[in-house]
């Protein structure tokens, strides 16, 4: 009867053990399995929230009150009546002021410095002094393309150009060059503005510009067309 009951015990424990063990090793299966069928099929993300991130991310971008920028650029330059097109590097910089998403106040300050071709018969013997120009200039900008990674805008301006033409030409009035006079002259400028996002305030800007002064000659006053480009890199701050 003693033994009887010790194999009874023995049965129930070995049961109990059985059970202990399955109930073990199961979570640990249910875990495991449900774990490699989510490495195997990682979370995607729906069209749906896709739609929403970038929705987020244009309000974000286009939301600030105040661009700044600043970089450099070409400009091909007019330098006198009877004399060549020269090559100039630029500076530019510029504060835009948002009214809404679409349009902005613009302040603007450039400038240009270059060799100017003098003309070859000249009786000084200087044929190519450095000249300055300068403009500062106040317009307004209007976005009519925005998107995730790009915005395009128009951008017109108006004011003052400053020309320094016989600076470098070893006290020879420019003129005597047969460039223009020296002095402040009414200036114009013309961009398509290309930003490319890299964050929501932070951009590269491409912009190519048409530059018209009205510098004066031995010929009197004329409109100067001038083309280049700029290049620089934009910041957004600032919420509206």
């Amino acid at each position: 009867m003693c033994d009887v009951r010790k194999s009874a015990v023995r049965l129930v424990l070995m049961g109990m053990a059985t059970v202990l063990l399955t109930a073990a090793v199961s979570p640990a299966k249910a875990q495991t399995i449900p774990k490699r069928r989510q490495e195997s099929h990682p979370h995607r993300e729906t069209n749906a929230t896709r739609l929403a991130r970038i929705h987020h991310t244009i309000e974000d971008t286009y939301s600030h009150r105040y661009e700044v920028i600043g970089g450099g650029g070409y400009l091909r330059f007019r330098s006198g009546d009877f004399t060549r097109r020269n090559n100039e590097v630029s500076w530019a910089t510029a504060l835009n002021y948002y009214l809404n998403p679409k349009l902005a106040i613009v302040g603007d300050a450039r400038g240009s410095f270059g060799d100017a071709h003098a003309i070859t018969n000249n009786e000084f013997g200087v044929y190519k002094p450095q000249i300055n120009e300068y403009t500062f200039m106040g317009g307004a900008s209007y976005r009519f393309y925005a998107r995730e990674k790009l915005a395009v805008s128009v951008q017109g301006l108006g004011g003052t150009g400053w020309g320094i033409f016989s600076g470098g030409s070893k006290g020879i009035p420019g003129p005597d060059l047969g460039l223009w006079n020296d002095g402040m002259r009414p200036a114009f400028s013309a961009s398509i503005n290309a930003d490319y996002n890299i964050y929501p305030n932070l951009a590269v800007r491409f912009s190519p510009t048409w530059v018209g002064t009205t510098f004066v000659g031995a010929n009197g006053s004329s409109i100067q067309n001038n083309l280049g480009f700029n290049i620089g890199v934009l910041y957004r701050f600032g919420n509206r």
